[in-house]
């Protein structure tokens, strides 16, 4: 937090943000109406000297000539803008100090700590509740590419073996004797002679022809398999607890004590 004496030299100093980033030059203090201190500056964000933009200076540091605030530019180029920034108002005020807040700026009582995040909207000027917020796990599917899959064609060379049936001839011979029916044949010639007989032999051989001829069609297709996983991540929840309930409320003593009556039998007269 910047010293309330050295308000009146802020102006021209550089704001920075986190990690050495520029956000601009300052150019207007604004301190609080009851004396306090300081509560908002103006720094021009935009080039030549234009747009300017309201911080919180109970979050901002002095460090050297460089004031360091825990807000990047664009934070701080988005603010709410005020139309007359002559003086702030109350409304003004408050509606910057909500917008900040949901930054990592928390007010309470006037003064601002920077690094907690949330949205708090209790304060002096608003009413006694506190909102608690937690994160929710959104889970979505993203696709992406796990393979490729091609057709490719190429020539292999099998052995297939058939057993196809073959046929050939063999010589036998066949002897008959004479008789009454074939006496006339045999004995037609000569009775002491030379004789030559030819008779062709034949076989069956395997003969084997090819020809290419479609058998099927092979196509590549997608087919879509629907599998349960499992996705773990941690998120943050905010919890409100109540303190100083020992003060209102001692503990021992949540029971009623109670004085103890002594009941009396009396006889009627007789």
């Amino acid at each position: 937090m910047i010293d309330s004496s050295k308000l009146g030299s802020l102006a021209g100093k550089t704001l920075t943000g986190p990690g050495g980033e520029s956000i601009g030059k300052i150019k207007d203090v604004y301190e609080s109406t009851d004396g306090s201190g300081g509560t908002f500056a103006t720094v021009t964000t935009g080039m030549f000297g234009g747009g300017s933009s309201f911080f919180p200076l109970d979050a901002a540091d002095l460090k050297g000539d460089e004031v360091v605030v825990p807000f990047s530019k664009d934070v701080v180029k988005d603010a709410p803008r005020v139309e007359n920034d002559e003086e702030l108002t109350a409304p003004e005020e408050q509606r910057l100090f909500e917008y900040y807040s949901g930054q990592g700026l928390t007010t309470t009582g006037g003064t601002s700590e920077a690094g907690i995040v949330g949205h708090d909207t209790s304060g002096p000027t608003t009413d006694t509740a506190m909102t608690r917020s937690e994160e929710q796990l959104h889970v979505g599917t993203e696709r992406v590419e796990t393979g490729r899959a091609r057709l490719r064609k190429f020539v292999v060379t099998e052995t297939e073996t058939r057993t196809v049936p073959v046929s050939r001839e063999e010589v036998r011979i066949e002897r008959e004797p004479i008789t009454d029916a074939n006496a006339a044949a045999a004995l037609d010639g000569p009775a002491i002679s030379e004789e030559e007989h030819e008779v062709v032999l034949t076989a069956e051989k395997p003969v084997v022809a090819k020809e290419a001829v479609p058998v099927e069609r092979v196509r590549v297709d997608k087919e879509t398999i629907t599998e349960q996983a499992q996705v773990s991540e941690q998120v943050r929840k905010e919890q409100i607890e109540l303190e100083g309930a020992d003060a209102v409320y001692p503990s021992g003593q949540d029971e009623l004590k109670t004085e103890k009556k002594t009941e009396l039998d009396i006889e009627p007269r007789k």
